[in-house]
């Protein structure tokens, strides 16, 4: 039966335009391999998950399988910001216009609070937007899903000034950036590598002018047309784009 369906799934986004659903494709920067997933919002059927009623997904697996009830299915997905122990949200996060958690603009320890960090928001009417989380109160109210992480890898075309060419920070990462023409680019790194070069693929290669990391060491990703499902443990928040299964 599970492999039916990941036929029928595959067979299903053969047949849509690309950008509608996962463009998602292998490239390198600078010697650095990464994969990359882009989208069109306008297009896409891109949502944030996180519990399924008074459960916590956590797992691809499992927002597939609440997606199947309704006759949905992922096409792709990725970890989308940093969570407590609990698996609740360190900053904002929105979901179908419920604000879950309040957004956090103090400075802070770890990544999520190396300042500037930001928002990545998907509002009603299929557009997305990165936004640096102090200039977020004027678009507070407008995200059908929003989630808070940081740092900001890119800021209006510059790379996050705390960002060392020579950093010895070695991780696997990922993030989300979106570029002038409203594209949204998903991108994970296929090997450690520093915040810096990072920050480079969403500038130079995908030309995003504001970009957010979501984590590093958690960082999975789902494509099931590069026959991709990273698996690990428990995630906090997820974004994934949706289609319709067949029928």
């Amino acid at each position: 039966m599970k492999r039916l369906k990941r036929l029928c799934l595959s067979l299903l986004l053969l047949a849509v335009p690309a950008i509608a659903h996962a463009d998602c494709r292998d490239l390198t920067k600078d010697g650095n391999s990464y994969t990359v997933c882009s989208f069109d919002p306008a297009r896409a059927d891109l949502r944030l998950f996180r519990v399924d009623g008074d459960d916590l997904l956590g797992s691809f697996r499992r927002v597939d399988q609440m997606l199947e009830r309704d006759g949905k299915a992922l096409s792709f997905a990725m970890n989308a910001g940093m969570f407590h122990q609990d698996r609740s949200p360190v900053g904002l996060y929105v979901e179908e216009f419920d604000q879950q958690m309040r957004i956090i603009t103090s400075e802070g320890p770890g990544n999520f609070g190396l300042l500037p960090n930001g928002v990545f928001c998907l509002a009603p009417g299929g557009s997305a937007a990165v936004i640096e989380s102090r200039g977020f109160a004027d678009r507070e109210g407008t995200c059908r899903f929003a989630t808070q992480s940081g740092p900001m890898l890119v800021i209006d075309g510059a790379l996050h000034p705390r960002f060392l060419p020579e950093s010895d920070s070695l991780y696997t990462r990922n993030g989300v950036g979106v570029d002038e023409q409203g594209l949204v680019h998903f991108a994970i790194s296929n090997q450690p590598v520093r915040f810096y070069d990072f920050g480079l693929l969403f500038r130079d290669a995908l030309k995003t002018p504001n970009a957010l990391y979501f984590d590093g060491k958690v960082s999975r990703l789902y494509a099931p047309d590069l026959n991709r499902h990273d698996g690990g443990f428990p995630m906090g928040p997820i974004v994934g784009a949706v289609v319709d299964l067949p029928r």
